[in-house]
């Protein structure tokens, strides 16, 4: 009950959190790519608003020049020499990136321009496309060199006169000046892209590649940001493409790191994670809590039943816990005290029942040999008895007196089952090999051979007088079982041992033990089979074995072949033998301080 009500309240709990969690981490993700896009979108607008103020100044710039009197003068002369050593001091004043002058035809007379030397071919064909639109910015790539140009017409005296001298052309490049000028107002990364390669950006090296592969993916009509990785690393990229002329297409491509960007994601990831692992700790807190609270009275109850049900009449219930749990406790105390007086009266019973049948049998068995034994008596004190007849009754006499002999031991050892062992590091082998030597002399073994085979050394503490008990009386029980076997009487005693036990087995070759006694085969007065004897042997063996922390087993039985065992546990024994030990040094120590007493008293 309480697994299942505490499973119950942390799915609950557990689900409910969850799903809680989740909404907000989607709704986070989902404000994220908004941010994004708008990052995104603002990135765009706020490059046409600088490209179109920086159009508009350089316009005004190219309109000064042109209206320049020794400008002018200069370009008069139509000499191209001239104004190739005449434009400096203009480049000069101009202060652009760009700067050239052509003739009214739209011919090239001299260009200059700031870094590496354009080409000049180059310079030509773009000039002659921008001239289409002298009165517009124009955006030309000369290679892979972006300018952006501003054309003004240079005219002689005021320009309805229509006596054109020429045109003068200053331009900025657009270059990583400008793209981080951009990216700076943006707060993006920007990069121009000629034919698919990079002109401008403030990405480092390690992503231009990545981007030039992926440049032409790059949708520019889509109206959503598209995801693209570089070096490992994801954006949100949104891509124009801008008016230039010529025959280069001219990109610009806004980049916002996705990455970077989800780093409040992955703090809110985090977030989640403790405040989910956080409501499940209270949770479950809350849920053990509740559960014990209902199961507690419930769980002593269960307790008290098993106590009841190993025998332990005397376990203590509470009566705590609600109206119900209380009355069921009281009705268990009550029909455990009927259960405690109706257990003394059976116990009674038996006992008495026990002893009925221990005087019934020993009465039996006791008559039976004094009978025997008068009798044999009474033929020996005849005259007639010849001395062949009174040796065979003289030895009837004696096997008479030995039943009773061990019918009275047995007694006594059953009586005595339950006290101290008397323990001493024994040799189980010699144990094993008295017993066999004092089953050879009795009766029962005389016409059955008993043999053991490979007795290893082995040492235990042990009690000694018991054990062999043990072992003497397994031996009788398989001698007399041997007996009645098919073939040739033969008992072999066989000793082992492994790391957890030492393994004792007594085989004989009877007829096997019968099937109807063999699931009370230790219990006390069980026989079957017998002339003689109280059912006693195998139930001191257990007791005697048990005392010693093993145990006896009926391994195998079948017709021609019975294995009993006795099992000792060496992690018993060595305890025993710690025990012991320490006992023989506290005693050592004892005596020790006795000594040292009477000499201090002396």
């Amino acid at each position: 009950m309480r697994t299942t009500l505490m499973v119950s309240l942390l799915a609950v709990s557990l689900g409910l959190t969850a799903t809680c969690l989740l909404i907000i981490r989607l709704s986070v993700q989902q404000e994220i790519r908004k941010g994004l896009n708008s990052d995104l979108d603002h990135s765009l607008s706020t490059f046409h608003n600088i490209a179109m103020q920086r159009n508009q100044m350089l316009a005004r710039e190219a309109a000064l020049l042109a209206d320049l009197p020794s400008l002018k003068a200069l370009m008069s002369t139509q000499d191209a020499h001239t104004i190739q050593d005449g434009s400096q001091e203009f480049w000069s004043v101009s202060g652009s990136d760009f700067f050239a002058l052509a003739s009214p035809t739209g011919k090239l007379l001299t260009y200059s321009n700031r870094g590496p030397m354009l080409n000049e071919e180059l310079v030509k064909r773009g000039l002659q496309s921008c001239m289409s639109y002298p009165e517009e910015s124009c955006m030309i790539a000369f290679g892979q060199n972006l300018y952006e140009l501003s054309i003004q017409p240079l005219y002689f005296g005021p320009p309805a006169n229509a006596s054109q001298l020429g045109y003068v052309i200053i331009g900025y490049a657009i270059d990583h000046q400008v793209a981080q000028q951009i990216s700076e107002v943006a707060s993006a990364d920007v990069a121009f892209l000629v034919n698919g390669d990079v002109a401008a950006t403030t990405l480092n090296s390690p992503r231009l590649s990545d981007l030039s592969a992926l440049s032409q993916s790059l949708d520019t009509a889509s109206v959503i940001p598209q995801r693209i990785k570089l070096n490992r690393e994801t954006y949100m990229a949104d891509a124009i493409t801008l008016p230039a002329a010529g025959q280069g297409e001219v990109r610009l491509v806004v980049l916002k790191s996705y990455d970077r960007a989800s780093e409040y994601l992955r703090r809110v990831n985090r977030w989640v994670l403790a405040l989910g692992l956080a409501s499940l700790l209270i949770g479950l807190l809350l849920a053990v809590s509740i559960s014990r609270t209902v199961t507690r009275p419930l769980e002593t109850l269960v307790a008290g039943s098993r106590a009841l049900g190993q025998g332990d009449f005397n376990y203590q219930l509470s009566v705590e816990g609600a109206t119900e749990v209380r009355e069921l406790a009281l009705a268990f105390d009550r029909m455990r005290s009927e259960l405690r007086r109706t257990h003394r009266e059976l116990i009674e019973s038996d006992r008495l029942a026990t002893i009925g049948r221990m005087a019934s049998s020993v009465s039996h068995d006791l008559r039976h040999h004094l009978s025997a034994i008068y009798a044999n008596a009474e033929f020996m004190s005849l005259a007639q008895t010849g001395s062949d007849e009174r040796l065979e009754l003289h030895h009837e006499v004696k096997e008479a007196v030995q039943s009773m002999t061990d019918l009275i031991e047995s007694l006594v050892l059953f009586s005595q089952t339950g006290q101290i062992l008397h323990l001493n590091n024994e040799r189980l082998n010699g144990l094993v090999e008295r017993a066999i030597s004092s089953i050879r002399q009795h009766p029962e073994g005389r016409e059955v051979k008993v043999w053991a085979d490979h007795l290893e050394p082995v040492e235990a503490w042990v009690d000694g007088k018991k054990l062999s008990r043990v072992f003497y009386n397994l031996l009788l029980n398989a001698c007399q079982a041997a007996k009645t076997g098919p073939g040739k009487p033969e008992v072999m005693v066989t000793l082992s041992e492994d790391e957890e036990k030492i393994r004792i087995d007594i085989r004989d070759s009877g007829k096997g033990v019968p099937e109807s006694i063999r699931q009370t085969l230790f219990q006390p007065f069980v026989s079957a089979g017998k002339e003689s004897g109280v059912g006693l042997g195998l139930t001191l063996a257990q007791h005697i074995s048990q005392e010693h922390g093993g145990e006896v087993k009926l391994q195998e039985s079948v017709p021609g072949k019975t294995v009993f065992s006795v099992l000792l546990y060496k992690q018993v024994l060595q305890s025993f033998g710690r025990r012991q030990l320490e006992a023989a040094k506290e005693t050592k120590m004892a005596e020790e301080a006795k000594i040292q007493q009477r000499q201090e008293q002396l």
